[in-house]
This record gives C-alpha cells, structure tokens and sequence, in this order.
C-alpha cells in the first residue's frame, strides 16, 4: 500500500513563536508571588499599571486581565515547591498570549501522545491499516499441510478472539484440516524488547503498562491488547473458592485461584497478580458471599504466545488439528502461501481509541510501526528518530526535548508547554488535522468515544463541550494540552504541564485555566473560582494515574 509522501517542511515565520514571553520573564520564579494572592481588584489594577509586555509583531493582545488572572490560578498553595510551565497561542495565527515558563522541560506524561499521534497521521497516513495474515509453508495433499502454518502480525492493536476465530474459520474453508508440522507466531515485524524505556517495574503486570508486540489479542473493545481481564464471582458456599474466567478465555495464561467466599458482608480484599517475568496470574484474598463480582485487566507476560494460544483453540474448535507445537519469534518463510488475511481499522478511526482513552499500547505499537515504516526497523529507536525528524519539519526544537516512548509512561521524557503548544497551532494546515482534532477528549460530553478522558470534566462552565484536550497524569506530573474558543468566537491553544507537585491531583487548576480562557474576550477576563471546573467525581480520583487507565472506574 503506498503512504502519502512526508510532506516537507519549515517553520512558519508568519507564526508567532509560542515560546517567545509575553511579559517580563523572572528566571527564578516558579510561581507568582504570594503577594498576587490578594484582592483580585487590587491584584488586576496593580499588575495591569506596572506589566511590561513583549509581544511579538503583529500578535494580538492578550485580553485585559489574562496574564494575572492565569498567574492567580498558579498561586494555588498546591503549586508551592512545584514547576508550571503554561502557554497560550491564538491557534489560527500563533499569536502568545500568555507564557509562563514555556522553554521548562517537564514531564508530558500521556501529552507525548499528541507528538506520536501527528505524526503517525504524517508518515503512516490515515488510511493506514494493519494486516495480520495465516500462511501455509510445505506440499499441501489433500486436507492435509505437510509443514508448517504460519500467523504473521504486523502490529495490530485491535485483534479480538474473534477476529482469530474468523481467521481459523477461512483457514478450515480453505480445506485444511490437518498440519503435520508447527504452528508459528510470526512477531518479527518487531524487535524484542517489549517493555519501553523507562517503564516503572511495579507497572509491568498493570494492562496500561502490557508488553508490546507483533502479534497481539485485545480483550474489549477498547482495544487493551497484550491483556486479559478476569471476572470474579463469589463461590456458592461460605469456604468455597470463588469463580474465576479470563477474557479471552484461552490455557494462557495459567491462573491459579487461591482466593476464598467469606461470610456476607465481610470486607472484600481480592487481588489479581502477575508476578514479574511470569506467566501466572494469582488470584488471592477473599470475597464476600453478597458480594458484586470483580473485574481487574492484567498484562499478559508473553503478548505472541497469548495471541498464538488463542488461535490454536480457534482452529481446533474449527476442526483443524495440528500436530506440531505451538511456537514464536520465527519469521514466515518467502516462499509461504497466504491462507487468510485479516485488514485492521484504517488509523483514522484507530485514533478515537488511542486518543480519547489515552492507550499506551496503542501509541507504542504506532511508534514501532512508524520504524518500520520509515527505516526498516520495528523499534523504539526507529519510530522515535522519525516522529524526532517530523517535529523538526514542523519547527519544533528538537535537541531541547526528549521522547523516550511514545505513550508518555515514562519518566525519562521531557518536552515544554511551548513545544506542545507549537505542534498544535503547527499541524492546522495538514489534510489530516481535522481527524486528529476530532479524536482529542471534548470536556463534559458523557459519551466515552467523544469526551473521553474529559467527560466528567469542566461541566456546567463555559468550557463544557467546548474545550478538548489531551489529558496526561503521573503521580506528580499532571498535563492539558489542547484547544478551546473563547467569548469572542476565537479558537486559543494551550499547554498547561504542571511538575513535581504534592497533591494527589492539580487537575481543577489545569481546568481553571482553560475555563478562564473560555470565559476571556477583549474586553475583560474573569478567573474561574477555585474548584468550579470540576465535578466533584473528578476531584476525588487521585492524580497518579489517567483515569481511563483506572478500570472499571466510570471516570
């Protein structure tokens, strides 16, 4: 299939730059001074007759009372001892309109999801698509393969047991009913390191953080591949164990039930567990006989041996049987004859997933497939030099950032609010942005596929289904980055990327910001109240983790 050529590029110099400030810079200061925290009249009129501003030629000026109004929301005691780098562009022109720190490096957390993402959209195209294929290698007499029969994947997230069981099924209409030789895993399109740079260890069992491979199964339609996701329900009897199944249901991995029914309204104390490097999952601790039954996604340690798995049991339930074992890692030989072919979701309708639910393996398997794409080369390295080549062509500085993976998991990376609010004001004029626009989380719209990791956020102001935005939170790194338009009619960019902060979540004050800019026009800004962008649901989730990394929790 042909991609869309990479559209050559240089930076925009009719574009205002994000990072130039737009005020006096105070090099030392990593938040207002506690004195801003007085009246907001005083604060306003005071600030207003002492500002000196910088804007660059032709920008428009920010709106009376922005820059203090956003410098009142940074006073939060919340932010004391913390980092906060801020920008605010016009996303048509470039225009800044407010900076604070711009060309601090920080954490981006899932907002490096928004790098990947574009240029995914750039240098894969759209209408890219992954294709995971069954091959027969060896004499064919009658029903019977003399050889071996291959399953080769390329990267798709999406696959679900049914999709193998479709697979398995053609394979059986195709008149093969027995394989002398092995079934193969064919993952080669990828290197082998599966875990990204980085990656904390006490996230390895955790679904959000699955191994990453060639050859995957997803259990749901969210399209967590690499995991399963086991169902818990009491035991008939106090003493007995409770029931456990595993979606997809498949012999890997292996679960061991050491769990136990306790009497009606004891606590509940369940665990699902994978230990490291293992195969194993381990259900321990007890649940309660009137108790609701649970549900908890785990990574699976061998993403191809689990999506090989899968199949075999599909074929075998199609009545094929193969008489070899089941094995990985080798590639499919030339020669080999294409049996069946399954055609993934085009990545313009992948990026809703991706996006709006902030999936790290999706992102990861998009940077090993730009790799491939790009050098040859299915690895972490491969991908990220690419998306590195296409932010330079997009005007990003790119020896003054880092990108480690491409989901943002890691620690290791580092990008400023003034890049992010470059790449957004930067890809306008590509002829895929509006696809990548839609994809972005819409504040307070309820439908998953729509608000995403927003929904329950800015409701009843002023940003409600009017801001989107990518969502990014590590526990003391927490990120917005994305567009909403103000009282004007105006569309404004924004990064908020806040670091190193205490609290279990700064989430309102990232709200706060962008509400006040909805709420702004050239006449007057008004700073939202403290708190009045989030819904008390959202206040009360902690910070460490995306909440649509937190299932089953309706975020």
């Amino acid at each position: 299939m042909r991609r869309p050529a990479h559209r050559p590029r240089t930076p925009r110099p009719h574009r205002a730059d994000p990072t130039c400030r737009t005020r006096a810079h105070r090099p030392h200061a990593h938040r207002p001074h506690p004195a801003r925290r007085l009246g907001a009249a005083a604060l306003v009129a005071g600030l207003l007759a002492t500002l000196s501003w910088s804007s660059p030629v032709g920008a428009d000026p920010a709106p009376p009372g922005l820059p203090e109004a956003i410098d009142a929301i940074l006073a939060d005691p919340r932010l004391d001892g913390a980092t906060a780098g801020v920008v605010v562009a016009d996303a048509d022109s470039g225009a800044v309109r407010y900076t604070h720190r711009p060309e601090e490096r920080l954490v981006p957390a899932s907002n490096a999801k928004l790098t990947t993402s574009a240029a995914a959209l750039e240098l894969l195209g759209p209408d890219h698509r992954f294709r995971t294929e069954v091959l027969a290698h060896g004499p064919r007499r009658g029903a019977v393969l003399a050889g071996d029969l291959y399953l080769r994947g390329t990267g798709d997230p999406t696959l679900l047991a049914a999709d193998y069981r479709a697979l398995a099924a053609r394979v059986a209409r195709a008149g093969i009913t027995r394989v002398t030789g092995h079934l193969v895993a064919d993952d080669t399109r990828f290197d082998r390191a599966r875990m990204g740079r980085g990656w904390a260890a006490d996230d390895e069992s955790a679904y959000y953080a699955a191994p990453i491979s060639a050859l995957t199964v997803a259990p749901d339609t969210d399209y967590d591949a690499g995991s399963v996701i086991t169902h818990t329900t009491p035991g008939a009897r106090e003493g007995d164990r409770p029931r456990v199944r595993t979606v997809p249901h498949s012999r890997y991995p292996r679960v061991v039930n050491l769990a136990s029914t306790v009497a009606a309204g004891q606590p509940r104390t369940l665990a699902v567990e994978r230990a490291h490097g293992g195969d194993t999952l381990t259900v321990s601790g007890a649940i309660p006989l009137d108790g609701r039954p649970g549900k908890e996604w785990v990574s699976v340690w061998d993403p191809t041996v689990h999506a090989a798995t899968v199949f075999a049991e599909a074929l075998a339930a199609e009545g094929v049987r193969v008489d070899g074992a089941t094995r990985a890692g080798r590639p499919t030989p030339a020669d080999a004859e294409p049996v069946a072919t399954h055609h993934s979701m085009p990545l313009s309708k992948l990026l809703r997933p991706f996006l709006k639910l902030s999936n790290n393996t999706h992102a990861e398997v998009l940077t090993k497939a730009i790799g491939h794409e790009r050098a040859g080369s299915g690895s972490w390295g491969a991908g990220l030099a690419a998306i590195e080549g296409y932010l330079r062509a997009e005007g990003l500085e790119t020896t003054r950032l880092r990108q480690v993976d491409g989901s943002g998991l890691s620690r290791m990376n580092a990008l400023t609010a003034g890049q992010l609010a470059r790449l957004l004001t930067a890809v306008r004029d590509a002829p895929w942005y509006p696809l990548w626009r839609a994809a972005l989380p819409v504040a307070c719209d309820p439908d998953r596929l729509i608000g995403g990791t927003l929904r329950s956020r800015m409701c009843d102001t002023p940003a409600a289904r009017n801001a989107r935005a990518k969502t990014g939170s590590l526990t003391g790194a927490s990120a917005l980055t994305g567009y909403v338009t103000d009282r004007a009619g105006r569309e404004l960019a924004y990064s908020v990327v806040l670091n190193h902060h205490l609290a279990p979540s700064v989430k309102d004050i990232e709200d706060a910001i962008v509400v006040t800019l909805a709420a702004s026009d050239d006449r007057e800004t008004t700073r939202a109240p403290r708190g009045a962008p989030a819904t008390d649901r959202a206040r009360d989730q902690s910070g460490a983790l995306e909440c649509a990394w937190r299932k089953p929790l309706t975020c």
